[in-house]
């Protein structure tokens, strides 16, 4: 069995969730949970993420709101 980098791991992490990963992929990413407690609980905080905003109305955010945030994500990325 192929080891799992922290890197891949994060990057499949929707996937996963979502179900579309590939049976040898999926079990990859059980596998690496089992011994990564790092990705493990990053794992759990995006589930903690996607549980918050499930509760979330489905109308979109205001525009003013939407471009404020995603300056906020570009600087930050711009900063990383």
């Amino acid at each position: 069995m192929n080891k799992l980098e922290c890197r891949t791991f994060v990057e499949q992490v929707t996937a996963y969730l979502e179900g579309t990963l590939s049976p040898d992929a999926e079990q990859a990413f059980i596998a690496h949970i089992s011994r990564c407690d790092g990705c493990e609980g990053y794992l759990d905080q995006i589930r903690q993420t996607q549980q918050a905003l499930s509760n979330l109305p489905a109308d979109g955010l205001p525009d003013d709101t939407r471009s404020a945030l995603l300056a906020a994500f570009q600087r930050r990325a711009t900063n990383s």
